[in-house]
């Protein structure tokens, strides 16, 4: 009877064990995933801040769409990607000092090399964006950020197409 019933709480505990350890696991998010957050993050807080400065600064209707998507777009994967991480991450504020130099190099710019320069900056920027986030999609273990990244990560090779040809129709050419 003894014997039984050790093996019953043997059976039970390890029960508990698997159901349990997992989801502590997914919990867990790696400092290298932590640092993708906020850097996604960030560049998000860029491309929405950058895009209400072209849709007031630009000349190019095509450049104040493009701005228009970037202000909708990367709002919205910011969101989504608050609620994919929920609490375990603490989500910036503030843009990290490369996005803020990029916003005040645009601010800087004159009417009439603002759309040009805008357009560069987005070119290169989703050229880094597509890069890192196929990178970290291969990487990431976590399930609810990887989710995001893989739904994000088609928007971005979108995003970056719109940006060269917006470029290309502006004369600026790729770097």
């Amino acid at each position: 009877m003894k014997r039984k019933l050790v093996c019953m709480a043997a059976v039970s505990l390890f029960a508990v064990c698997s159901l349990v350890l997992p989801a502590l696991a997914a919990e867990k998010l790696t400092m290298g995933e932590k640092s993708f957050i906020k850097e996604a993050a960030s560049g998000g807080m860029m491309e929405v801040e950058l895009g209400q400065m072209a849709k007031d600064k630009a000349k190019s209707q095509e450049v104040k769409d493009f701005a228009q998507r970037m202000v909708t777009d990367h709002g919205k994967a910011n969101e989504e990607l608050k609620s994919a991480v929920g609490n375990r991450v603490k989500m910036p504020t503030k843009m990290e000092l490369k996005h803020k130099s990029t916003v005040e190099k645009l601010s800087k710019a004159s009417a009439d090399e603002f759309d040009k320069k805008y357009a560069e900056a987005m070119v290169k920027d989703h050229k880094k964006d597509v890069e890192k986030f196929t990178k970290e999609s291969k990487k990431v273990k976590d399930p609810e950020l990887k989710g995001w990244i893989d739904k994000t990560l088609p928007v971005l090779e979108q995003h970056l197409q719109h940006a060269r040809d917006m470029a290309h129709k502006l004369g600026v050419a790729e770097k």
